[in-house]
C-alpha cells in the first residue's frame, strides 16, 4: 500500500495531467436526423481539438426541407443508422466517447406505441344529474378510452357530495338508481393522455409509452433500442441514455387497480374518487397512488432497461424524475446517475442525482449542464459555462454534459443551425479558440472530484409521502415527485445547512432500507407529518435525528421548530465542515490521505474571508485548475485566507504533513504598474490589413457598421522597458470586474433557469495575448490577468490583445432563420419553437473595454 505522501502526490500528478475520463461531454443535437459523414467528422474533430471528450447523440426535429433529405428517409432509416455507425468509428478514433439516446426527441415513444401500450390518465366525467334512474352508455369517444369505474355521491356544484358510492356497471352501461335529491355521478375513464414525443425526429412520430408498463418498454427496446446498437457495435458505445421525465398527467396504467392492491394491501377503486376530490382519507390514497406508480415506473422501465443494456455490454445513463413520480431510489438501477439543473443551494434535479449516486456508490454522476446558459442561444461566454459548471460541480457532480453542440451543415447561413433553446456550443461562437483552456480548467476539477470518497455530514429525509399528498391534476408539477418534494421542503433549509457549511444527500425510504446510511452524522426530516413506521424504526437504530416542524417525533430525536433554530442545533450535535461567506459554496472529498475542498464563488461581487475546515489537516496546499500548478499555503488565524474574484473557484488541499517538493506561495513585495493607455491599434478578422489607431477603452458597436458584428479583433502596441523592471513576475492586466447595473442585468439575463455571469469585464468578451510574437495564454474569466514573465526583453516590446466576441450579433442579423422555421413547419408541423430570440437584441459591449496595465511583480527576496 503507498504511504499517504505517495499517494498525495500520485493525485496532485492526476490533477497537472488527468487521464482522459471526466473531460467535457456534448450532447449532439442531429436534426431530422439529417447529417453527412464528412460534416459528422469536421465537427467531431472540431471537439476534440476543443478538449471535449466525447458526445451523445440526440436526434430532433428537422431543419431542412431537402428533397433528398426527405427522400433517403429520417429517424431510424438506412441513412440514419449509417451515419450513426460512422460517428461512432470516427469518435473511436479520436478518443471519444460515445453514447446515444435510444429515442428521439423526449420522451420516449413514437410509431411502435399503440394504444394498449400509450401512457394513459384518468380522465374525469362530472355531471349533476335528476332523481330519476336512468343508464350511461359506457362508449368510446376516443380510440383507446375505458371506462374504469362510475360512482355517484348526493350532492351538486353548489354543494358538492362529501363521499361517493361506486355504480355497477351491467351490459356495457352505468347502471344509476333512483334517488331522493340532487346527485352527482363521477365517471373515471382511462384514456391515452394524448401526449405524443417532443421535438421529434422526422420518421420518429408517436405516442409516448407507458414508463409503468414492461410490455411498452420492451416494444420501445424492440423498436428503437436494437436498431441502434445493431448499427453501432456495443464496444463502441460506452453508454445509452434516457432524458429526463415529462410524460405529462400520465396518472394510470391498466395494471394499477390489481398492483395496487397486492403492494398496499386494500382496495383501490372504492377510493379512486379522492383522486379527483378532496374528502376524509385523500392524503393516503394519493400517497399511496404515487408510491405505486413510482414502484411500477422503476420496476417496469429503469430496471428493464438496465437489464436490456447490461445484455448488450453497454451503461445506462438516465435523468430519473418528472413524471411519472419516480422516487429517487429508482436510480439504483443506473449505471450513471443524471441530473440537471443548477443551484447549489437548492434541492435541484441534480441534487436529487448525486444523492442517489452517493447512497449507491455509483463514483460517476453527470449533470446536463448549460441547458438555458444565457439565453438565447450563442450569447454565452466561457465565464458563463465555468459560472454555471461550478454549481453542478457544487452539488456533486464530476461528469459535465454540455447542452449541448448542434450539427450544421457547412453551407448553412450564418450562425448555422442552432437549438430551439440556448445552449449553442459549437466553433460558430467567435470565442471558441478560448475552449480548450476552459475544458482544461473543467476537466481538471471533474477528475478530481472523482477521487476518494465525498464527505457529506448531513441525510436529509425526502419527504415522499407528504409530497405526494398535495399531487392536484391539473397544476404544476403534477405527479412529478422532485418538484413535489422540493416544493414540501422549500428554498430555506437547504440554503441555510449549505451556506452554514453542511452538505447533505437526500435520502428516501428505499435508501434508508437498503443503502449504506451509515456514513451519514445526523439525519434531518424536514416538516415530516406521514412516516412509514418501518422508515422511523431505521431511523431511531441510525442514531442522531432531527426534526424541523412537522408531528413527528420519538423519544431521543431532537425537534426544532423552524430553519432559524436548526443551525444552532446542528452545531450542538456535528460541527459545521467547512464555514464559508454568501454566495460561496464549498464541496469536499476525501481521497489519498488528503482532504480535497473546491471552494467557489458563485457571485458577482469579490469575496474575501478566511476558510477553516473542520478537518484541518497539518499543511495546506492550492491547486490551480487553470495551470495544473500546486503551492503550500500558509494557515493563518486556524484557516486559509482566501480572496475569490466574481465566480472563480479555488482547490485547497489539506495534508497530514506538508511536501518540501511543493513550492511555497511567492511571497508579493513591491508592485509597479505601467498603464498602457494610449498607442494602440485595431484590425478587425474580417479586415486584417486595414489597420487603424484607437483609443481605449474602445467598443466595436460604437462604429454602425461594426454593430452586429460576431468575430475577433486584435488590438496591438508598444511599449519601451529598461531591464530593471524585468527582474521579477510581469502580468498584463486587463482591467478590473465590475458588478453589472441590475438594470444591464435584468435585460441580458434570467436569474433562475437560465444562468449568467452578472459582471461587466474589462473586454468583451475573451483576450488572447500575444508578446513579442509569444503566445501566453487566454483571459477569459475574472481576474483578467496573463502572466507574461519570460516574454518581455529590455527596449521595444510588442503588445498584441486579440478579442473574440459572442456569436450573438449574427444571430441578430440571422435573416434566413424564420424563412428556415416556417419552411421546415411548412413541410413537418410546428415541432419547435424559436425561444428568446427578442434577447438577441439587447445592446452588445465588444472590444477592449479598459486600457490593460503592466504590473511588475518583486517578491520580497528579491
Amino acid at each position: 500500500m503507498p504511504s499517504a505522501g505517495q499517494a498525495v502526490r500520485t493525485l496532485r500528478a492526476g490533477f497537472a495531467a488527468p487521464p482522459p475520463d471526466g473531460r467535457v461531454m456534448m450532447r449532439w443535437w442531429w436534426f431530422g436526423p439529417f447529417v453527412e459523414e464528412a460534416e459528422l467528422a469536421r465537427e467531431l474533430e472540431a471537439m476534440a481539438a476543443a478538449g471535449i471528450g466525447g458526445v451523445e447523440v440526440a436526434s430532433v426535429y428537422p431543419l431542412s426541407v431537402s428533397e433528398a433529405d426527405r427522400e433517403a428517409g429520417g429517424f431510424l432509416s438506412e441513412r440514419h443508422r449509417s451515419r450513426l455507425r460512422f460517428a461512432a468509428e470516427t469518435a473511436n478514433r479520436l478518443g471519444l466517447r460515445f453514447d446515444v439516446t435510444i429515442g428521439s426527441g423526449w420522451s420516449f415513444g413514437g410509431p411502435h406505441i399503440t394504444d394498449e401500450t400509450a401512457a394513459r390518465r384518468l380522465r374525469w366525467d362530472v355531471r349533476e344529474v335528476p332523481t330519476r334512474p336512468f343508464r350511461i352508455a359506457a362508449a368510446q369517444p376516443w380510440p383507446g378510452d375505458e371506462l374504469v369505474a362510475a360512482y355517484i355521491g348526493d350532492g351538486s356544484e353548489q354543494e358538492p357530495p362529501t363521499r361517493f358510492d361506486r355504480l355497477p356497471v351491467r351490459d356495457g352501461a352505468v347502471q344509476v338508481p333512483a334517488g331522493s335529491g340532487p346527485r352527482t355521478v363521477l365517471l373515471a375513464v382511462s384514456s391515452p393522455t394524448g401526449q405524443n414525443v417532443k421535438r421529434a425526429a422526422a420518421g420518429a412520430e408517436g405516442p409516448v409509452l407507458d414508463h409503468c408498463s414492461r410490455t411498452a418498454t420492451e416494444a420501445h427496446l424492440r423498436a428503437v433500442a436494437e436498431p441502434i446498437l445493431a448499427a453501432v457495435p456495443s464496444d463502441l458505445v460506452t453508454a445509452v441514455f434516457c432524458d429526463s421525465l415529462e410524460v405529462y398527467a400520465a396518472d394510470w396504467t391498466p395494471q394499477l387497480p390489481a398492483e395496487f392492491h397486492a403492494r398496499r394491501g386494500y382496495d383501490l377503486l372504492p377510493d379512486l374518487p379522492l383522486l379527483h376530490t378532496r374528502g376524509e382519507g385523500s392524503e393516503r390514497v394519493r400517497a399511496d397512488v404515487a408510491m405505486t406508480l413510482g414502484e411500477l415506473y422503476e420496476e417496469n422501465f429503469v430496471a428493464v432497461v438496465r437489464e436490456w443494456a447490461q445484455r448488450h455490454g453497454v451503461a445506462f445513463r438516465i435523468q430519473s424524475y418528472g413524471q411519472p413520480p419516480g422516487p429517487l431510489s429508482a436510480y439504483r438501477h443506473a449505471d450513471l446517475p443524471e441530473g440537471e439543473g443548477w443551484g447549489w443551494r437548492s434541492v435541484t434535479q441534480t441534487k436529487w442525482a448525486t444523492s442517489a449516486a452517493h447512497l449507491y456508490e455509483r463514483p460517476v454522476v453527470s449533470s446536463e449542464t448549460w441547458t438555458w446558459v444565457h439565453s438565447p442561444s450563442l450569447a454565452a461566454t466561457p465565464l458563463d459555462l465555468a459560472g454555471e459548471a461550478h454549481e453542478h460541480l457544487l452539488l456533486g457532480v464530476n461528469q459535465l454534459i454540455g447542452h449541448g453542440w448542434p450539427y450544421s451543415p457547412p453551407d448553412a447561413p450564418a450562425p448555422g443551425w442552432i437549438f430551439y433553446a440556448s445552449g449553442a456550443l459549437g466553433d460558430a461562437n467567435p470565442w471558441w479558440p478560448a475552449m480548450p483552456e476552459l475544458t482544461r480548467y473543467l476537466h481538471r476539477l471533474c477528475w478530481l472530484l472523482r477521487q476518494g470518497e465525498p464527505v457529506v455530514d448531513v441525510a436529509l429525509y425526502a419527504p415522499s409521502r407528504d409530497a405526494a399528498q398535495h399531487f392536484t391534476p391539473g397544476t404544476r408539477g403534477y405527479l412529478d415527485l422532485w418538484h413535489a418534494t422540493r416544493t414540501h421542503i422549500g428554498e430555506a433549509l437547504p440554503a441555510a445547512l449549505r451556506e452554514a457549511g453542511y452538505d447533505y444527500d437526500l435520502v428516501d425510504d428505499t435508501a434508508l432500507r437498503e443503502a449504506d446510511c451509515s456514513r451519514y452524522r445526523v439525519v434531518v426530516l424536514p416538516f415530516v407529518h406521514d412516516l412509514p413506521e418501518e422508515t422511523a424504526r431505521l431511523l431511531e437504530k441510525q442514531g442522531t435525528v432531527v426534526t424541523v416542524g412537522g408531528t413527528v417525533h420519538r423519544d431521543g430525536w431532537t425537534a426544532v421548530a423552524d430553519v432559524d433554530a436548526l443551525l444552532p442545533a446542528l452545531a450542538a450535535l456535528v460541527p459545521p465542515d467547512a464555514p464559508t461567506t454568501h454566495d460561496v459554496g464549498v464541496v469536499h472529498r476525501r481521497a489519498g490521505g488528503a482532504d480535497v475542498y473546491l471552494v467557489a464563488n458563485t457571485g458577482p461581487s469579490p469575496r474575501a474571508f478566511t476558510l477553516r475546515p473542520r478537518d484541518a489537516g497539518a499543511a495546506f496546499e492550492r491547486w490551480d485548475a487553470r495551470t495544473g500548478r500546486a503551492h503550500r499555503v500558509e494557515l493563518r488565524d486556524g484557516g486559509v485566507p482566501l480572496e475569490l474574484q466574481p465566480y472563480e473557484a479555488a482547490v485547497l488541499v489539506a495534508l497530514p504533513a506538508p511536501d518540501p517538493g511543493v513550492p511555497a506561495a511567492p511571497a508579493i513585495g513591491p508592485v509597479e504598474t505601467v498603464e498602457l493607455a494610449a498607442g494602440w491599434t485595431v484590425a478587425y478578422g474580417d479586415a486584417p490589413d486595414a489597420r487603424r489607431e484607437v483609443a481605449v477603452p474602445h467598443r466595436w458597436e460604437d462604429d454602425p457598421e461594426r454593430a452586429d458584428f460576431s468575430g475577433g479583433a486584435t488590438y496591438e502596441t508598444t511599449v519601451v522597458l529598461t531591464a530593471d523592471r524585468l527582474g521579477g513576475t510581469v502580468l498584463l492586466d486587463l482591467g478590473p470586474v465590475r458588478t453589472a447595473s441590475s438594470d444591464a442585468a435584468g435585460e441580458a439575463g434570467i436569474r433562475g433557469k437560465s444562468f449568467r455571469a452578472e459582471v461587466d469585464a474589462p473586454v468583451g468578451d475573451v483576450a488572447q495575448v500575444v508578446v513579442n510574437g509569444d503566445d501566453r495564454g487566454w483571459a477569459w474569466a475574472p481576474p483578467y490577468t496573463v502572466d507574461i514573465t519570460g516574454s518581455l526583453r529590455p527596449g521595444e516590446n510588442t503588445i498584441a490583445v486579440r478579442v473574440l466576441n459572442t456569436g450573438l450579433g449574427a444571430l441578430r442579423a440571422a435573416t434566413d432563420l424564420d424563412a428556415t422555421v416556417a419552411a421546415v413547419t411548412r413541410a413537418y408541423g410546428r415541432r419547435f419553437r424559436m425561444q428568446d430570440l427578442d434577447r438577441a437584441h439587447r445592446p452588445m459591449s465588444s472590444g477592449l473595454r479598459a486600457a490593460p496595465t503592466l504590473r511588475f511583480v518583486r517578491s520580497r527576496s528579491t
